[in-house]
C-alpha cells in the first residue's frame, strides 16, 4: 500500500510541478520510453542466469502484501518450540521422533498450520531437532553449523534485492545512453528551424529524465522492499536457533524459549508476560 502511494507522490512531485510551467505533451517520446525499458530489462536478463531471474520475479510480489512475521507469529514459533522441548524433557528425546519424521500427521505441528506449511522453516526445526535425537552433539560444532547454513540461506534470501537494486543502478546510464543517441540524431539534422531542432534536443533529454526518475523514484525503493522482507525472514532462523542452542546445553524449556525471545526485535517481540500468559493458556486448553 505504502509502495503505491509513494509512486503516487513521486509522480505527482515530478509531473505535477513540471506541468505547472510545461507541457507535459513535451515528455510524451515514445521511442525514448521503449528504449529505457528494453535497456533496463534486457541488463537484468543478461547479468543474471535463470535461477536468480525466476527468484526476484516470484519475489517482487510480496512487497505489496503484508508482514507475517508479527508478534502473534512468533508467539506461535516460541510456543510450538516449547511443546516439542516440554515433550522431550517429560518422555525423552526419542518421543518426538515420530512428530519429526511426519510433521504433517504430528499434533503439536499440526497446531501452527502458518509455521508447519512454511518447508524453510519446518526443514530447519526438524533437521536439528533430528540432530538432537541422534544424541551425542557437541553445541559449539552445531552452532556452527547453524551459522554456515543461516549464512547461505540469508545470502539467497538477499539475492532478489541486490539484483534489483543493481537494476537500479544501471538504470540511470540506460537514460544517458538514450539521451545521447537522441543528440546524435540532432546532430544530423543541423540543418532544420531552430523550433524544430529545440524539440529534438529537448526528447533526447527526456531519456536522462526517465533513467534518473525510473531508477530512484521506482526501481530503486522495489529494492529496498526486498531487502527489507528478506531481513525479517531471517528473524525467525535466528530465534529458532537460539531455543535449540539452549535446549542442547541443558536448559530448561521455559528458560530455553527466554534465548529465542531475546533475539526478536522490539515490535514482534512478545514480552516476558504476555508469553508466559499465552503459554499458560495453550496448555489449560
Amino acid at each position: 500500500m505504502f509502495l503505491i502511494i509513494g509512486y503516487v507522490i513521486i509522480l505527482a512531485s515530478s509531473l505535477g510541478t513540471y506541468a505547472i510551467h510545461g507541457s507535459l505533451l513535451a515528455l510524451w517520446v515514445p521511442t525514448e520510453y521503449a528504449a529505457i525499458v528494453g535497456l533496463t530489462i534486457g541488463g537484468f536478463m543478461a547479468s543474471n542466469d535463470i535461477r536468480v531471474i525466476k527468484a526476484t520475479v516470484g519475489a517482487v510480489p510480496g512487497i505489496l502484501k503484508g508482514s507475517k512475521f508479527s508478534k502473534a507469529y512468533y508467539i506461535d514459533v516460541l510456543a510450538l518450540l516449547f511443546e516439542i522441548l516440554a515433550k522431550v524433557r517429560k518422555e525423552g528425546l526419542m518421543s518426538i521422533e515420530g512428530d519429526i519424521e511426519n510433521p504433517e500427521a504430528s499434533p503439536i505441528f499440526s497446531k501452527y498450520p502458518e509455521i508447519a506449511g512454511d518447508h524453510h522453516v519446518m526443514e530447519f526445526m526438524t533437521d536439528y531437532l533430528r540432530m538432537m535425537v541422534g544424541g551425542n552433539l557437541n553445541t559449539v560444532e552445531i552452532e556452527s553449523l547453524m551459522d554456515v547454513e543461516l549464512e547461505a540461506h540469508h545470502h539467497e534470501a538477499a539475492e532478489p534485492g541486490h539484483v534489483v537494486q543493481k537494476v537500479a543502478d544501471a538504470t540511470p546510464a540506460f537514460g544517458i545512453v538514450v539521451a545521447v543517441m537522441g543528440v546524435v540524431n540532432v546532430m544530423g539534422s543541423v540543418g532544420q528551424p531552430p523550433a524544430v531542432l529545440g524539440k529534438m534536443i529537448g526528447g533526447a533529454l527526456v531519456g536522462t529524465f526517465l533513467g534518473i526518475l525510473i531508477s530512484y523514484g521506482f526501481i530503486a525503493p522495489v529494492a529496498c522492499l526486498l531487502e527489507q522482507k528478506a531481513h525479517e525472514g531471517s528473524t525467525v532462523y535466528k530465534c529458532i536457533k537460539m531455543v535449540l542452542l539452549a535446549s542442547m546445553s541443558g536448559y530448561a524449556p521455559q528458560v530455553a524459549i527466554e534465548f529465542g525471545r531475546k533475539t526478536l526485535d522490539s515490535h514482534t517481540r512478545p514480552s516476558f508476560i504476555e508469553l508466559e500468559e499465552e503459554l499458560k493458556a495453550r496448555k489449560g486448553k
